[in-house]
């Protein structure tokens, strides 16, 4: 009698037990893709931290040599001449450029986005920008001080 019994039981899954698994799957996929993309986010802005600080330890060695910062003409030629600094960062996200004062003794370094199609446009973090004082600088793309969020 038993084992008629679980014979004639339906097995299955309701409609409300499949709902909520979807509902469930969504969730957690809107979640990992936010954060994925923060985390790529991220990585492209160290990229760009990467290249200005290397530049900085780069201005400081050629000053130390020539008592004035490179400018943009001695970015790329090999020390003692130049920086040895390639105009685009390692991970090929940002473009590396220096702006000097007049008297060469003061500098920008600048890292901007490059835009490349298909990738997600970080908005945030457009262009990271750090001078001969090591201050640190960002904007974003409306040009709104982002200094907090971008340089860390």
């Amino acid at each position: 009698m038993f084992s008629r019994h679980l014979r004639n039981t339906q097995r299955g899954f309701t409609m409300s037990e499949v709902l909520t698994v979807v509902v469930v799957v969504i969730v957690l996929a809107a979640v990992t893709v936010s954060m994925w993309r923060s985390h790529e986010f991220r990585v492209r802005r160290g990229d760009a931290i990467e290249a200005l600080l290397a530049l900085q330890a780069a201005q400081d060695r050629y000053f130390g040599e020539h008592a004035r910062y490179a400018d943009e003409a001695r970015l790329e030629a090999e020390p003692p001449a130049g920086l040895g600094i390639k105009r685009v960062s390692s991970r090929g996200y940002f473009r590396i450029s220096v702006r000097n004062s007049e008297d060469a003794l003061a500098y920008w370094a600048t890292a901007r986005l490059v835009e490349r199609e298909g990738q997600t446009r970080d908005a945030r973090c457009v262009e990271l920008r750090i001078d001969q004082n090591g201050r640190r600088f960002a904007v974003d793309a409306d040009g709104v001080d982002r200094s907090a969020d971008c340089w860390h």
